[in-house]
């Protein structure tokens, strides 16, 4: 590829890259903003974002899942190799709305993960190799683009690599919202939040499943960016 046009694919991909990052940032301080708010409202019945939790876990009939405290903010995760739901002290300790939205989302990924979700199981099987495609992608791009006149197959296979790590984005979505969806009907059967705080706890978790979709967008338009690079190459 000549060098002023690698210089406008460079600048090209800046340009994605800082309108996502925009986004990401927006959507992110959002997010916070929401979980700073929404924990300053007490939940109903006083439990803590662990005793929310364990509540849930036993209602569903799950007993093997530990739920444990660790550093960081809006840390927390769902670990289904050591079956452990890992919260993030501000929310293991706290009795607000924010908290138990979060510790019964994360609690919705282990249910997933006890009942065979399907969308789950496929995410799953994605690990090893977009774990795989993440380590070479970039430089496969790299080198496809410099060399895309010479041999376009590089850039080709580089797009296959990147095209794994979108798909496991896109992927991600359906786990995401499951989950949030289990949450939200679970805290309401069981009295955890009322028909007032409710939309509350829904809001906060609307932002954060946000934050999934944004990511997804992006990986999508540089995605498609890199497939025009290549069919104009192969025009050419």
């Amino acid at each position: 590829m000549e060098p002023q046009n690698l210089n406008m694919v460079n600048m090209n991909i800046w340009i994605i890259f800082i309108v996502f990052m925009a986004l990401s940032w927006i959507v992110s301080a959002t997010l916070k903003s929401k979980f700073r708010k929404y924990s300053k409202i007490p939940v109903d019945g006083g439990l803590t974002g662990r005793e929310v939790a364990q509540k849930m876990l036993r209602d569903n009939g799950i007993y093997d899942v530990t739920v444990q405290s660790v550093p960081g903010t809006l840390s927390d995760h769902y670990n289904p190799e050591k079956k452990t739901i890992n919260l993030s002290q501000e929310v293991y300790n706290n009795r607000s709305i924010a908290a138990a939205a979060v510790a019964a989302h994360e609690t919705g990924h282990a249910i997933q993960h006890a009942t065979a979700y399907a969308w789950l199981g496929f995410r799953s099987k994605l690990v090893p190799p977009v774990s795989f495609a993440s380590k070479w992608v970039q430089w496969v791009l790299l080198a496809g683009i410099v060399l895309v006149n010479t041999f376009p197959g590089l850039l080709l296979a580089g797009i296959i690599l990147f095209a794994l790590t979108t798909l496991f984005s896109f992927v991600t979505l359906p786990v995401e919202i499951n989950a949030s969806q289990r949450a939200l009907a679970w805290l309401t059967n069981a009295g955890i939040t009322s028909s007032m705080n409710h939309d509350k706890a829904q809001d906060a978790l609307k932002w954060a499943a946000l934050t999934y979709v944004v990511a997804a967008l992006g990986w999508l338009a540089t995605l498609i960016y890199y497939i025009m690079i290549f069919t104009g190459a192969s025009r050419d």
